[in-house]
């Protein structure tokens, strides 16, 4: 038998409701053979707040795990030997501060930094693009990356500081080329800032390029995505050669993890997800010289809700046994010498080249965000459209829809979903009002003095680790160090690339254009609808097609992009005058933000109609039509047409 070539890191990525909890998570994945950490921080982590702050009311705990501060941090690690893990941290605005704690609760175990090996994801742009879990424009937060990167570089050598992130943007209808292209863009972007900070020495570039790595996307098409990730894998050869000079081979590799495509994943008989999953995971694993360093899965059920705990396990088991039954790590790369895979690979790889050209051309990644966000918006509105008329086939969605029921997710099945305590918010409130109560006062403030004076600083040696460490060891909370730099740096609202639309529908869309002209012509003004984003959610992309799409459909369209507060929302809607608020929440959040806003209505004299769209159990659902919301829109509504004739509808009742 031919050596077996060592397996990939085996992560599935998880974190819910308290530290404590997800500790216990933890080890009960590594005891079925996980090999590897990847952390999900909830919401009010990722964005800055702590539980106790306003913003974060309805969002504790909901989408990962809560860490305001290193006590947080020890409970999340109890027990495990930081030397030897493989820890990835999902985390872009904070994640110097998420990184500060664990290396401030590394010291505190007597752990050497040089041997903490890991990931923190540290991809602002892609925030920027599709998540929007951004807080400082993109020059600070740029500047915040190099500084994680020099510290790095100089006290933790086997961490990777930041892990350049396509997933999202295929999950934001980036096609292949674009895939490729902005992440390439967004890495050098991030190695022309260190060279140019004087923060590296210049024969040092070929350690720091050696520690960038990625997080990539692979969706169902999977050949295609084999021959991208060979064309990734090439290209960023040539860029480390070429642009930094690196010589020597092992630093120029082309190290990444990947999450299979979550955005294929259907609410419509879910258990086709278990395949999709499958076919994708082959996309990144059947090249050896291609292959994936780390693999996560998603789970079947995640267009219904949280996975439980059995659910990731059975994501873990589909690795493996691709790993440890099959033979596929007993051979050399299978495509070498294809013509197919070759022909396939030399197409991307001059697409991506022109797409990338241009995207330097626009001054790189971190100052074209405007016009890649719209690119990506469009790409996104061409595949909703081709779904929607039915050249892109979706198994189950608009094909084969018809099904016998399904074991797994009929009544008698155990709840399909994971639901977080209501009562873990308020714990979690009261564990930081405790925590700042007990520490030393002084010591926190004057760190914070210092913190600010370092991010304000244009000195080479400041670097905004250092205090962020002091800050952590002290007691200094998550909410704190964002306040600090909220002060220097500012906030950030990123384009919401709505600014076209698809050009051509179809017959349904032109027959609802038709409507709205005459509703225009009835009422002298167009429908109008508010497609607004409640709380900390940043996914933005339903919301962005449900804009475009109204447009399409002869709307007056107002958003104004994610994380606006209800008592902001009603505002919207009563200077705007709208008939109805589209509200999009993927957080599980709904019923909380929801309430404050229908309520807000109502004390405001209000009659707008109210609709929202979002991960929503039939329990919640039936809840928010209690509360006077018109209708509620999950995964399985995937028809735009279908949804606008509603929203007219709703108009049509006004008028």
């Amino acid at each position: 038998m031919a050596e077996r070539s060592k397996p990939w890191v085996m992560r599935t990525y998880s974190g819910h409701s308290t530290a404590v909890a997800s500790n216990e998570l933890y080890r009960q994945n590594l005891a079925k053979g996980q090999t590897g950490l990847s952390i999900a921080f909830d919401l009010p982590t990722q964005t800055g707040y702590d539980p106790d702050s306003p913003e974060a009311e309805g969002e504790v705990g909901k989408v990962g795990v809560p860490v305001a501060h290193l006590g947080h941090m020890r409970q999340l690690f109890d027990g495990l030997p930081l030397a030897e893990m493989n820890t990835s941290m999902t985390i872009n605005a904070t994640a110097a501060w998420l990184w500060g704690l664990y290396l401030a609760l590394a010291e505190e175990e007597g752990v050497d930094l040089n041997q903490l090996q890991g990931t923190t994801q540290n991809d602002i742009v892609k925030e920027y693009l599709s998540r929007g879990t951004y807080i400082f424009a993109p020059e600070p937060s740029k500047r915040l990356i190099v500084d994680m990167i020099a510290f790095g570089h100089d006290h933790a050598a086997k961490w990777n500081p930041i892990n350049v992130c396509s997933y999202h943007l295929q999950e934001a209808g980036a096609t292949p080329v674009q895939e490729i292209a902005y992440a390439l863009a967004t890495a050098i972007d991030v190695l022309d800032a260190v060279r140019d900070s004087g923060k590296i020495a210049t024969d040092q570039m070929p350690n720091v390029v050696g520690r960038i790595s990625f997080f990539v996307n692979a969706g169902v098409r999977f050949i295609e995505e084999i021959a991208k990730m060979r064309t990734f894998t090439a290209m960023w050869d040539e860029i480390c050669r070429q642009r930094y000079g690196v010589q020597d081979a092992s630093l120029r590799r082309f190290r990444y993890g990947v999450q299979v495509n979550s955005l294929g994943l259907t609410e419509q008989q879910p258990e086709n997800n278990v395949q999709r999953i499958v076919l994708e995971m082959l996309g990144v694993t059947l090249s050896a010289d291609a292959r994936a360093r780390a693999i996560q899965l998603p789970a079947w059920n995640e267009a219904l809700g949280l996975p439980r705990p059995s659910d990731q396990q059975w994501s873990l088991r589909m690795q493996q046994v691709l790993a440890f039954e099959s033979d596929l790590l007993e051979y050399p790369d299978i495509f070498a010498g294809s013509q197919v895979m070759e022909a396939k690979v030399k197409e991307l790889t001059n697409a991506a080249r022109v797409e990338l050209d241009d995207v330097l051309a626009l001054g790189g990644a971190f100052r074209a965000i405007e016009e890649l966000k719209g690119r990506l918006v469009a790409s996104q509105s061409a595949r909703v459209a081709r779904i929607e008329s039915g050249e892109q086939i979706v198994v189950g969605v608009n094909r084969f829809s018809e099904t016998a029921e399904s074991p797994l997710t009929s009544d008698t099945a155990l709840e399909a979903i994971l639901t977080v305590d209501p009562a873990v918010e308020r714990e979690l409130i009261e564990d930081v009002v405790t925590w700042r109560a007990n520490r030393d006062e002084s010591q926190v403030q004057s760190c914070l003095v210092e913190l600010r004076r370092v991010a304000a600083s244009d000195d080479v040696r400041d670097n905004i680790m250092v205090p962020t460490i002091a800050l952590a060891k002290v007691g200094g909370t998550t909410g704190e160090w964002a306040g600090a730099l909220r002060d220097v740096y500012g906030e950030y609202r990123a384009p919401t690339g709505v600014r076209t639309g698809v050009a051509a529908r179809g017959p349904l869309f032109a027959t609802l254009v038709e409507r709205s002209k005459a509703l225009s012509v009835k009422r002298g003004s167009p429908p109008k609808l508010l497609v607004a984003k409640p709380g900390l959610d940043g996914h933005s992309n339903g919301a962005e097609q449900i804009a475009v799409a109204a447009r399409d459909a002869g709307f007056e369209v107002v958003y104004q992009g994610i994380r606006l507060s209800p008592e902001e929302i009603v505002a919207t809607a009563r200077d705007e005058d709208v008939d109805v608020i589209g509200l999009s929440i993927l957080s599980g959040s709904h019923l909380a933000l929801v309430t404050r806003i229908v309520d807000g209505l109502r004390a405001g004299g209000l009659e707008t109609k109210v609709v929202v769209g979002g991960i929503v159990p039939d329990e919640d659902a039936k809840e928010l039509r209690g509360l006077g919301v018109a209708a509620v829109y999950t995964p399985k509504d995937f028809s735009l047409a279908t949804i606008m004739d509603d929203l007219l509808g709703l108009v049509e009742s006004l008028s």
